[in-house]
């Protein structure tokens, strides 16, 4: 539940400023008259989003034994592809997010009113698939022993929902938050969720076959923590915890810790070093 929150909550943030930064540059140039195809483009997203997720789950609902092994490693390893890549490009472009999507909607202005509905649809497409597909490789790595599927999907749910009326506060100067001290954190935490995940694509490959090397049980301390009960099943519903891996697991698990913290520490130059805020109005 707790992965499947944490990820719930950033993706949300992240298509919640979108839209928020679009209509509140519409308010800005007094034309919140378009307004209605930004909320169109969100809700097409949304739509075909769930439609993605659901598409997923069904599919890889169908395999049995190998397959459904092989299936959910692979799965499981571009999940945590794109949650990497999504980690840094936040990170490198977030600063200029705000600049960058005003000036596409002043293209879209000139272009014509569905331009604008259209770079709302992908810009919050882009967010709804990614989470389509990391809260399927959370739930199979982490629902063993953390309340099964269903409370993955609340965790989920709880995650969006927060995110949803944290977006329209951000939106109505409810409240101001730091988003490069929450991007920050939060993406630290996905690290560590993302190297669970990583663990648990070599386990399943494993166990189908397909990597069929350092398979000795690096440990086991399941009569101590066991992975389905307990702290250890909150551990395994956070982190991926695992009470008996292989040695390769552990040297996945580590070795993207050690790379992917490693490369997450260096600073950023590729973006000018200045606060990202939630100031979304720029008051007239």
């Amino acid at each position: 539940m707790g992965a499947t929150f944490v990820i719930a909550l950033r993706e949300g943030i992240e298509a919640a400023l979108i839209v928020s930064i679009l209509l509140a540059y519409l308010r800005q140039l007094q034309r919140q008259d378009l307004s209605r195809l930004v909320w169109w483009g969100t809700a097409a997203a949304i739509a075909i989003s769930a439609l993605v997720g659901t598409v997923i789950f069904v599919i890889g609902a169908e395999f049995e034994g190998t397959a459904e092994e092989v299936f959910e490693g692979l799965v499981t390893l571009t999940a945590v592809g794109v949650l990497t890549w999504m980690i840094f490009w936040m990170r490198r472009q977030g600063a200029r997010m705000k600049g960058e999507l005003q000036g596409k909607v002043d293209t879209a202005l000139v272009t014509g009113g569905i331009a604008l509905g259209l770079l709302a649809f992908f810009a919050v497409l882009r967010e709804g698939i990614e989470t389509a597909l990391f809260l399927f490789a959370a739930a199979q790595g982490t629902a063993a022993g953390a309340g099964g599927v269903g409370a993955q999907v609340l965790g989920a749910i709880l995650g969006l929902g927060v995110a949803v009326a944290l977006g329209v506060l951000l939106y109505r100067e409810g409240i101001r938050m730091n988003l490069r001290s929450f991007f920050r954190l939060t993406g630290w935490i996905l690290i560590i969720v993302a190297a669970g995940l990583f663990a648990f694509a070599v386990h399943e490959l494993q166990e189908a076959g397909w990597l069929p090397l350092l398979e000795q049980t690096a440990f086991d301390v399941s009569p101590t923590l066991p992975d389905d009960s307990g702290i250890g099943a909150v551990l395994r519903g956070l982190v991926g915890y695992n009470a008996d891996p292989t040695v390769l697991e552990v040297v996945a698990w580590l070795g993207y810790l050690v790379v992917v913290g490693a490369l997450y520490l260096r600073p950023v130059t590729s973006v000018a070093s200045r606060p990202i805020t939630a100031d979304t109005s720029q008051r007239r």
